[in-house]
């Protein structure tokens, strides 16, 4: 009862010690070494990665104020479409960039100072309407800012805004009560494709250019999903690297924050001023430093000429990988199946039609790593791999996730709309399976360690959920684009193909180098989505609705 006590006062804001203590006392902004990076071929101030802006600012070639009125100006004119942002913070977002530009020096300033950034919807920021989406913080506004953004607000970030998700980080974003809401950027009429998980609208509002960078949080590829989706750099760091006080629980086990961003030096940067120790968060404690993560990702040239891996490498590729979808060609539903059905069929057949178009360009991935250096091993699956990480284990965290929630759930379960599925199944599941699943996710981590990463130093993956499972870091980088097929309001349109790598325990260097060394010999990180046209003020709103998700939907789609 004192457990329950304690976790469902948190939710409320009101556990001092983990999620209403104040920012850690002394935590100094990292000192870091940020390599100088003008842009190759981008005029937009909007759509410079966020080292490029940096290094414009330091040349005194753009200003801060500069960047944040061009992220603003196109929140003005394209979120009525995209509808990425719960909350647009552009008043404060615009002192802030000119109180920094008056008081910037070189060597002075901290590092990100006059950057404009985006927060996902469960950061706490302190004075500004929280919601998660939910109806249960409709109304809530911190007091204190979650430990990850008063980090990035100490090294100089300006938020622009709070961005769409799903409730309580469920599911694509939408409303609590399932309407749709942020779309695609690559596909913004066409509300069919996803925008990715519950970390929708911060991968909208970089892939866009509402912002040069986003935090996202993911439980069951939250993060990784929508950086696939819309062309991004996503990190999802090892389980513990970034605090989680003051961020709406979703699992206490399995919470994962962390950037999404356009490249890998960004996601490098971002990642090393939200990481380390927090006193508030015992999660955090007792791992290894945070290493040097902006000279992971700085691109190792050869002696000669020509780029390599930062370390030698072996990435390990799993059966399946690439052979694409396997299993009987899907059966469409009949002439009597409800709108939900037809729905889920498209998504799968969409999920097909991307695993076949990927094969190819993973092919040509492997290709040119081995090219920079790297040994390319086959490697088996452990035994029991499929059951081991199927839903009959990967379901356990639900109990974890109704648990902070116990007193909303006695006082009114119409507060959880259309993702109250999960936490009465949360509510449901018996303690012998709870515990028999957290020995799985031993046997899991144990077998991982020892029989995967016993060949090799990183691995693909198609599915983030075994590395949610067990906490361990993965990042996505876009590899490719393919032919969007189907939908409506999308023809002709082309969408981004990511790849998914795990890694070893805290070694998100390891991870960030091997895409950074992608991306100094590939263009496919600069690519962006075509601005649509805008006319009509709300056309973004009623397009949306034409999707609305029912508790099936939630169930599927996860976090």
């Amino acid at each position: 009862r004192r457990l329950s006590g304690w976790t469902a006062a948190a939710s409320t804001g009101v556990f001092q010690q983990v999620w209403t203590a104040s920012p850690a006392a002394g935590q100094a902004v990292p000192r870091l070494q940020v390599p100088d990076r003008p842009p190759i071929q981008e005029t937009d101030p909007a759509f410079l990665s966020i080292t490029e802006a940096m290094t414009l600012f330091r040349r005194r070639e753009l200003s801060p104020v500069e960047v944040v009125e061009a992220c603003l100006e196109r929140i003005r004119r394209l979120d009525p479409l995209l509808r990425a942002f719960n909350e647009v913070t552009a008043e404060a977002a615009l002192a802030r960039a000119r109180s920094l530009e008056a008081s910037w020096s070189p060597g002075g300033s901290p590092p990100l100072a006059g950057v404009p950034l985006a927060m996902k919807d469960n950061f706490f920021t302190a004075g500004i309407l929280t919601t998660a989406n939910s109806h249960i913080f409709a109304d809530f506004v911190p007091t204190f800012d979650a430990e990850a953004w008063a980090r990035l607000q100490a090294a100089g970030a300006v938020l622009v805004g709070k961005t769409q998700m799903g409730p309580l980080a469920t599911s694509r974003a939408t409303t609590p009560d399932g309407e749709a809401t942020t779309v695609n950027a690559w596909a913004p009429r066409d509300p069919g494709v996803s925008p990715g998980g519950s970390s929708s609208g911060s991968a909208t509002s970089v892939a866009a250019g509402l912002a040069l960078g986003a935090t996202g949080t993911q439980t069951g590829g939250s993060i990784t999903n929508p950086a696939d989706a819309q062309g991004l750099t996503g990190l999802k760091p090892t389980m513990g690297r970034v605090s989680l006080r003051g961020i709406i629980p979703l699992t206490y086990t399995r919470d994962h924050p962390g950037p999404l961003a356009r490249d890998a030096v960004d996601a490098a940067l971002l990642l090393q001023l939200m990481a380390g120790p927090d006193p508030a968060d015992p999660r955090t404690l007792g791992h290894p430093p945070v290493p040097d993560l902006m000279e992971a990702a700085t691109p190792v040239v050869r002696p000669g000429g020509g780029p390599r891996l930062r370390w030698p490498t072996r990435i390990g590729v799993p059966p399946g990988y690439l052979d694409g979808p396997d299993g009987p060609p899907l059966e469409p539903p009949g002439p009597g199946a409800d709108e939900g059905e037809r729905r889920r069929f498209q998504r799968r057949m969409a999920a097909r039609d991307r695993e076949a178009a990927a094969v190819g360009m993973r092919r040509g991935m492997l290709e040119t790593f081995r090219s920079l250096g790297a040994e390319v091993v086959e490697v088996p699956y452990p035994p029991d791999w499929d059951i081991l990480t199927s839903g009959d284990f990967n379901n356990v965290r639900l109990p974890e996730r109704s648990e902070p929630f116990l007193g909303e759930l006695r006082r009114d379960v119409r507060l959880f709309g259309v993702s109250l599925s999960p936490w009465i199944n949360g509510l449901l599941l018996p303690g012998a399976e709870y515990l028999r699943g957290q020995r799985a996710k031993l046997v899991l981590l144990r077998r991982v360690l020892d029989q995967i990463f016993d060949r090799c130093d990183v691995v693909l993956q198609t599915s983030p959920i075994p590395f949610d499972i067990i906490g361990l870091p993965l990042i996505t980088f876009p590899i490719g684009m393919r032919e969007h097929t189907g939908g409506s309001g999308g023809e002709g349109r082309r969408l981004p193909v990511g790849a998914l790598v795990g890694g070893m325990p805290f070694a998100e260097d390891r991870l960030l180098s091997l895409a950074a060394a992608w991306q100094s010999v590939t263009e496919w990180h600069r690519m962006r989505p075509p601005d649509p046209e805008v006319d009509t003020p709300g056309e973004g709103a009623e397009a949306s609705r034409t999707v609305r998700l029912d508790v099936l939907d939630v169930w599927e789609q996860g976090e």
